[in-house]
């Protein structure tokens, strides 16, 4: 088991220490205009056994991706309805556009609408209700092994105290 850490942890180390330009595929910058991405929004149907009420329809377009594919930021919009969503991946939003009222699995709710920020974890149920339409940009992440997710931590930490930066975070 440590060994297999202690491998992991060298290979992401050589990895990250490539030059960023032998690294194909991802740009080195993305930017984008929410008019841009609000005409690239392609159909994302809600899988139809989570509706709850109403004819929900959403859309999608993807802004960035990671090379590693680990992380996304879309753009996402949906008509009125009600539906439970199931998060695979950590996910913030950003409300752009409109309001939704968010019933969290643990009983958790809250309205967010337009300049707030909600943040939901990974293999996690909420139910989405919206009375006319919301908008939002999301940033989601799969989750790091905990093994490894510590290892980088340390590191990190290491990192810090050679520095001389005195965080020690």
């Amino acid at each position: 088991m440590v060994v297999k850490l202690v491998l992991a942890g060298a290979l992401a180390l050589a990895y990250r220490g490539r030059a960023s330009t032998e690294r194909k595929g991802v740009p080195p910058f993305i930017g984008a205009t929410p008019e841009a991405l609000f005409r690239e929004l392609k159909p994302a149907p809600i899988e139809p056994a989570w509706i709850l009420a109403g004819t929900p329809v959403a859309r999608v377009a993807q802004h960035s991706c990671t090379e590693d594919k680990c992380s996304v930021t879309a753009m996402w919009d949906c008509t009125a309805g009600t539906f439970r969503w199931f998060f695979g991946d950590d996910e913030t939003v950003v409300i752009v556009e409109g309001e939704v009222f968010i019933t969290a699995e643990d009983g958790t709710q809250r309205l967010l609408k337009a300049g707030d920020i909600g943040y939901f974890k990974a293999g996690t149920w909420a139910t989405w209700r919206i009375d006319t339409y919301v908008r939002k940009i999301a940033f989601m992440r799969q989750p790091i092994w905990l093994p490894l997710a510590l290892f980088y931590r340390i590191r990190n930490r290491l990192r810090r105290a050679i520095k001389g930066t005195g965080l020690g975070l």
